[in-house]
């Protein structure tokens, strides 16, 4: 099979070299532009080890992108890790067209913060979809999907890195594979169970001291490592990453703090109040600054934490 990888960072270098292994031809791996001064992508690295044509691309609408994929003569083009729009000019050019990874079961959770989404909602299992790319984001035609658990301490490096990630290459080869042999049934996603999210950046992702703790731990641990859950100390912005959720058993516990309230510290890290518990911290960063643990930051009890 003679494929073209649309692709980037680590998602893309594994699935290029998962297919190359495989023994299949990749005529031509496209890439989004970076900066000449930033560090190259790990894809790009890859493909120029193996000898393989890359096309910075900063528009895949444009003539010249089309025309580029158009002289390839793919059967297949693959879309790992994409953040772009591509659009159906480029997606069918392909003899057999283009299929496309998204770390999520679709039609739940459509959008750029897919991974994080399940976890800050509380959610048990999440998964990822193999599908056909269409105008509308994320809404083709599902090629196959796997599910993986959300286990009650999971964050999103651990739930992408340690369970998406690989089943999401493999996901990705099976695919191409039943397409290539006319053996691939899609079925159009159901719009009855589908949600689209937007990214989770500054707001939603700020700490809300006076939820219940269940939500604030969820909500970190949907942020860990990115974009960090965070909350206002002594003026200065904190992300939280590594933390342990404690449940406040009867009023004893809680008596007289207050939400936001710095309870314990110790070396290794610092326990917050929120609404019927505690959320202990191990790792911690003040914005522009480097991850350190919780003992690190330097509070103390009766710091209040939020505004």
């Amino acid at each position: 099979m003679r494929i073209a990888i649309i692709g980037q960072q680590a998602f893309g270098k594994a699935a290029l070299d998962a297919f190359t292994e495989r023994g299949h031809t990749v005529a031509g791996v496209f890439v989004p532009v970076t900066a000449p001064s930033a560090k190259p992508d790990p894809i790009i690295t890859a493909a120029q080890e193996k000898g393989l044509p890359t096309f910075p691309t900063a528009s895949y609408s444009a003539a010249e992108t089309i025309e580029t994929l158009r002289q390839l003569s793919a059967d297949l083009a693959i879309m790992a890790y994409v953040l772009q729009f591509v659009p159906q000019t480029f997606c069918q050019v392909p003899r057999l067209g283009t299929i496309q990874f998204h770390p999520s079961l679709l039609p739940q959770h459509r959008g750029p913060s897919s991974i994080n989404w399940p976890i800050i909602l509380g959610k048990t299992g999440t998964g990822l979809t193999i599908f056909r790319p269409v105008d509308g984001l994320d809404e083709g035609p599902v090629i196959l999907q796997r599910q993986v658990e959300i286990g009650p301490d999971d964050t999103v490096g651990s739930v992408y890195f340690d369970k998406i990630f690989p089943l999401g290459v493999a996901a990705l080869i099976e695919a191409a594979e039943l397409v290539f042999d006319g053996k691939a049934q899609e079925r159009v996603q159901d719009e009855s169970g589908a949600s689209y999210e937007g990214w989770v950046r500054e707001a939603e992702s700020r700490i809300n001291w006076a939820n219940p703790v269940d939500i604030v731990y969820d909500l970190i641990r949907g942020c860990n490592p990115a974009p960090g859950a965070w909350s206002v100390a002594a003026g200065r912005k904190l992300h939280l990453f590594d933390s342990r959720k404690i449940v406040a058993r009867n009023f004893a516990e809680v008596k007289g703090l207050k939400t936001g309230e710095v309870v314990a510290t110790s070396a290794s890290h610092f326990t917050v109040h929120a609404q019927g518990g505690f959320i202990e911290v191990h790792r911690c960063r003040f914005a522009n600054g480097k991850k350190i643990t919780g003992g690190e930051a330097g509070l103390i009890v009766g710091d209040l934490l939020g505004d």
